[in-house]
């Protein structure tokens, strides 16, 4: 190879490795960036970021100052807030009650203890705001995403107290901490605990340490408080609404267990003091104030916080006007009646019987007048809003006959069947027999309980459900089965959600939910909420004609007489049972009606029923409150009348009669025999064999003045009494029920039986026996002997009664009957419910397969069906028209 080639070769692979101008140049440039700019970009961001900070520091500093001082009488003058009735005339003023500032002195250190411990335990470390704590918080607050966690110290919160609103945002927290930092700089330790502990909230409209002793506890002397007492009272401002012991006696306890750990674990308390005063319950009773428009400005305070999303704490003090649609005479109308206790069942013991009542404005859906219970205490347990109780037949219109109605197929006019039968294995009773059909108008009158549950059926159980949903009754997944027709609802409902649903009958078909506030204006004199009409159709006129039209039926000769005005009146009433095996008293008695002018709902019960607290009354008792109050509310009220509508009501003429089919029924050949083992008469019969016959037996004691009915349904033909007593005579006959019109056939053969007395053989007495004084009551060694006392029977032992047993015996019930109490003074006679009424008209006791008899009095309206609790109504079903099994096997019983 040549030189001159080498050369050239060297020269191509030389110009090879040489790097290009512009590889070098990108290289420096991605260098210089890396090391240089990085550098410069950090300590301008840096210097920038600090600078902010500075600058923001100050402006805190500044910003805290200016606030402070700018508003220092914001430390002792509180602005109160006012609530104003329809008139404009003020009825309650939300300001802080009884507000005594303690001073530094009057303040135990156990006390403040407690507080510090609880609130802010490096309270005496801190200059105002604790970083530690607020770095806490923001770790739970990214947790969460949200603010959750405020990190506040006892300085921050008398900041918040006194001079900010409550919504947690950053620029709210900052200026918190800038006046923190201010009240820090101003005033000593103890100084600002004194006005923090002056100043925080205790629930209800209790501000301060010493407003708080004196109202949960009686004691105006900090220095008398216990240290359980104490430690309760430093749980309440973690939530004043859930942790007063007033109010929520068992959170608050369990919150108490958390100061007292905290109060341990720093030392403040041995481990004895803590574990005693962990254990005392709280059982200090307040007494009872004389006031007016408590549960109606309970109300209104709840709306308003739903309607501002503020809290109690801000519209206590936050200087607001509260205008509403109470109207004064028609709540000092309800205030009184509920103090009347002549209005009221009287109770066997100091549990008394509770009521309450909402009256409403259906022309604008506003509440007019509303009360939670008799003896209402402020903040206390509002049932018209808070207590949800089965409606029974009071609910046949919501679920039954209006749908019913608004499909188009029904008219007021409509036949309905009426005939004793299942639908699936859900069996409802009537209480005043049966028929091939009936009409709407008279079924609702009558309150029958067959029609309801087979028009639901009809037109499908989810009609109903949907249909009681537009009308704002709470309802449940577990409530779509037929016996929602006869008010069993699972969860139940109040007497606001029903007011406000008849008021859809009463306006037309319109619906509206019910309000109290109609304007807030706040301290600066702007209006920050005002109330706008939100009326939906939920039905048409002419349905909600074709309902008033009959519920006046209901008033004028139904179940509903006792609710009579002197001006228009239509309604319903509704009766549930105690649903206790052997007790025909009443759980829950209603009354929903409404004027041309106000719709009101009336409910009465024990708030806790068992078999000791049950109504004996029925829903007369409901329909005459209704009455006492409702003439007094619109006293000096223009009268009106009810709407016609504006187009005319389809005539459906009466379905022809349906021919009956003949079914001739009878019964004979009765015999009888008394099973000495079994100590029970038994009996035997023949009967006619007609399908679906079913028998009655009759009873009468020789001293007796006639028969009574023992035993109803009996599908055999043989039957066992084992209320028969040795010594006595009896009779008996049987009937066969007819199963087309429920009427009893011809009586059997009466059969005559003794009942020998078996003999007794006395053991020899070691002592002498005493023999107890004549006229004893209950002494039990009345053999054969007459016992006229007051408790009618032997008592313990086997003679016969022949005295006043007040409606407890064997008799056939006319007021308080006198019934022939058998041995033991508990005889079967459905008497006793009719006699216990005022003047013995309405019962609403069922059939309930034995003794249906039911007591007359003075007036003919028919008693209402009634409805057992929904633990004992069929299981749901989502399906339209064929019902789940049924758990109620009561006969006589609707569900």
């Amino acid at each position: 190879m040549s030189n001159d080639t080498l050369s050239r070769s060297g020269n191509r692979n030389n110009k090879n490795n040489k790097k290009k101008p512009s590889d070098k140049k990108a290289g420096s440039k991605k260098k210089k960036f890396t090391r240089k700019r990085v550098g410069w970009t950090l300590f301008f961001t840096a210097a920038f970021a600090i600078f902010i900070a500075l600058a923001g520091y100050l402006f805190i500093m500044v910003s805290g100052e200016r606030i402070l001082t700018a508003n220092l009488d914001k430390m002792t003058v509180n602005e109160t807030s006012k609530v104003y009735d329809s008139e404009g005339n003020e009825i309650s003023e939300l300001s802080i009650e009884n507000w005594e500032p303690a001073k530094e002195d009057e303040i135990p250190q156990l006390v403040k203890d407690a507080f510090v411990a609880t609130e802010d335990r490096r309270f005496y470390e801190h200059n105002g705001v604790d970083l530690w704590s607020i770095a806490r918080a923001a770790v739970k607050d990214v947790m969460a995403r949200s603010l959750v966690e405020g990190g506040s110290t006892i300085s921050q919160q008398l900041a918040k107290n006194v001079f900010l609103t409550r919504d947690k945002t950053f620029f709210r927290k900052a200026t918190e901490v800038s006046i923190a930092l201010a009240i820090e700089r101003k005033y000593t330790k103890d100084e600002i605990l004194t006005m923090y502990l002056n100043r925080v909230w205790f629930g209800y409209q209790e501000y301060g340490i010493k407003a708080a002793s004196q109202f949960y506890f009686g004691k105006d002397d900090l220095n008398d408080l216990e240290l359980w007492e104490i430690a309760t009272l430093a749980a309440i401002p973690k939530g004043p609404s859930a942790y007063n012991p007033s109010g929520n006696p068992i959170d608050s306890k369990a919150r108490r267990g958390v100061v007292l750990d905290l109060m341990y674990e720093q030392g403040y308390i041995s481990k004895e003091e803590m574990e005693e005063a962990k254990e005392v319950e709280y059982t200090y009773e307040r007494p009872k104030e004389e006031r007016k428009y408590d549960s109606y400005v309970d109300y209104v305070l709840k709306e308003a916080e739903e309607v501002t999303g503020k809290t109690t704490d801000d519209l206590n003090i936050g200087g607001y006007q509260i205008y509403t649609a109470m109207s004064t005479q028609a709540q000092e109308a309800v205030e009184e009646a509920f103090k009347n206790d002549d209005l009221f069942e009287d109770s066997p013991d100091d549990e008394k019987v509770q009521g309450s009542m909402v009256i409403m404005d259906h022309e604008t859906g506003s509440i007019v007048a509303l009360q939670g219970g008799r003896d209402y205490q402020r903040q206390g347990f509002n049932r018209a809003t808070s207590s949800y109780r089965q409606p029974g037949s009071a609910f046949k219109p919501i679920a039954s006959y209006a749908p019913a109605l608004e499909t188009g197929k029904f008219t007021k006019n409509s036949s309905l069947s009426n005939e004793q039968q299942c639908f699936g294995n859900y069996c409802p009773k009537n209480l005043h027999g049966y028929s091939s059909t009936i009409g709407m108008a008279d079924a609702i009158t009558k309150s029958e309980n067959i029609p309801a549950v087979w028009l639901l059926n009809q037109i499908g159980v989810g009609t109903g459900y949907d249909f009681a949903k537009k009308l704002g009754i709470t309802m449940t997944e577990d409530d779509r089965n037929l016996s929602m027709a006869l008010g069993g609802l699972n969860k139940g409902t109040n007497t606001l959600e029903m007011a406000a649903a008849y008021s859809a009958f009463a306006n037309r078909g319109q619906y509206q939910e019910g309000y109290a506030i109609t304007k807030i204006v706040n301290s600066d004199g702007k209006t920050i909420y005002e109330h706008k009409d939100d009326k939906e159709q939920v039905m048409s006129e002419e349905t909600a004609y074709q309902m008033t039209e009959m519920m006046q039926e209901v008033v004028n000769s139904g179940t509903g007489t006792s609710a009579r005005l002197s001006r228009p009146v239509a309604g319903k009433t509704g009766t549930t049972q105690s649903g206790i095996s052997g007790n025909s008293a009443n759980r829950d008695v209603w009354f929903v009606g409404y004027t041309p002018e106000y719709t009101a709902a009336v409910w009465m019960g024990y708030d806790n029923p068992d078999a000791e607290h049950m109504l004996k009354n029925s829903s007369k008792l409901a329909a005459t409150f209704f009455s006492t109050v409702m003439e007094k509310a619109l006293e000096g009220v223009e009268r009106k009348e009810f709407f016609t509508p504006k187009n005319e009501i389809p005539d459906t003429p009466e379905a022809p009669p349906v021919e009956e089919p003949e079914v001739n029924v009878s019964v004979s050949g009765l015999s009888a025999s008394y099973d000495v083992n079994q100590k029970a008469v038994s009996l035997s019969w023949k009967g006619s064999s007609a399908e679906g016959e079913k028998y009655r037996v009759y009873r009468k004691e020789s001293s007796e003045g006639s028969f009574t009915r023992i035993q109803d349904g009996i599908s055999d033909t043989s039957a066992t009494d084992t209320g028969a007593l040795p010594g006595l005579t009896y009779e008996y006959y049987v009937t066969a029920i007819n199963p087309v019109n429920g009427e009893d056939s011809a009586p059997s053969n009466t059969v005559t039986l003794f009942i020998e007395a078996e003999e007794v053989i006395p053991e020899e007495p070691e002592q002498p026996e005493t023999i107890p004084d004549e006229g004893d009551e209950n002494s039990g060694e009345n053999q054969n002997g007459n016992d006229n006392g007051e408790n009618n029977g032997n008592g313990n032992g086997n003679g016969t009664g022949n005295g006043s047993n007040e409606g407890n015996g064997n008799g056939s019930g006319n007021g308080n009957s006198t019934g022939n109490g058998n041995g033991n003074a508990n005889g079967n006679s459905d008497g006793n419910n009719a006699g216990n009424e005022s003047g013995g008209g309405e019962t609403e006791t069922p059939d309930r397969g034995e003794n249906s008899e039911s007591g007359g009095g003075n007036e003919t309206t028919p008693p209402e069906e009634t409805v057992p609790p929904a633990s004992e109504t069929p299981p749901s079903t989502n399906g339209a028209t064929t019902p789940q099994a049924d758990t109620n096997k009561q006969d006589g019983t609707t569900p």
